[in-house]
């Protein structure tokens, strides 16, 4: 089984690209869901209240937006610095679970990544393939816009807090253009699930292994 990462700046198309692989028969483990579980847990929700008070609490759950405007203001560098010493630690032991139990699966041909903060977090550990989504940033701010109502100046202070993407990108084993059409997206994936010799699942034996070549 093939752990595939998938990196790229915000809104750059990870999520496309993880549902193409998905229709190949990868299994996915999208990080921030698992994130958003991870807030459930009593000790966590205990520590969050500890360092920003009631004000990020409401009904017993973390509302995430309250605490996304304290750890991502500027200048709140050491904020964010503590809420992932909180979450990272705990996100990557149930990846990383997922991941074993997933392996003792002989039917599943990949598992695929979506980690937004993969390098940061150091999950980049349990890839075997990372793959870079490319983009260019001005359309990426206006999928941001379009998709998640945040400006161009609050794409560019998010991403600031990230890796850098000329380190991503060195850091991928491959990379994907983006800036065409879907079927263009679709194209390159399954060119990936060829080269590195993966196998449909079986409920997915009547797709073909690759869609006919499209013209760029």
């Amino acid at each position: 089984m093939l752990v595939i990462g998938i990196a790229g700046g915000i809104a750059c198309g990870k999520s496309s690209v993880a549902a193409n692989f998905q229709r190949l028969g990868a299994e996915l483990l999208d990080a921030d869901r698992v994130g958003h579980e991870v807030l459930l847990q009593p000790e966590v929700l205990e520590e969050i209240r500890v360092r920003w008070g009631e004000s990020v609490i409401s009904n017993g759950r973390v509302v995430r937006k309250a605490l996304a405007a304290i750890v991502f203001a500027e200048g709140a560098d050491d904020e964010l610095m503590r809420l992932e010493a909180i979450m990272h630690p705990r996100i990557g032991r149930v990846l990383k679970d997922k991941i074993l139990k997933l392996k003792s699966k002989q039917e599943v041909p990949a598992v695929v990544l979506d980690a937004p903060v993969m390098f940061k977090a150091g999950w980049d550990q349990f890839c075997d393939k990372i793959v870079f989504v490319d983009l260019r940033v001005g359309l990426r701010q206006e999928r941001a816009l379009a998709t998640r109502g945040w400006s161009p100046d609050e794409l560019i202070s998010r991403e600031r807090k990230q890796i850098p993407l000329t380190v991503k990108r060195e850091r991928a084993s491959d990379i994907i253009d983006n800036s065409g059409t879907p079927e263009q997206l679709t194209e390159q994936v399954h060119q990936l699930w060829d080269r590195w010799g993966l196998s449909l699942s079986r409920h997915n034996k009547h797709l073909p292994k690759s869609p006919k070549p499209i013209s760029f």
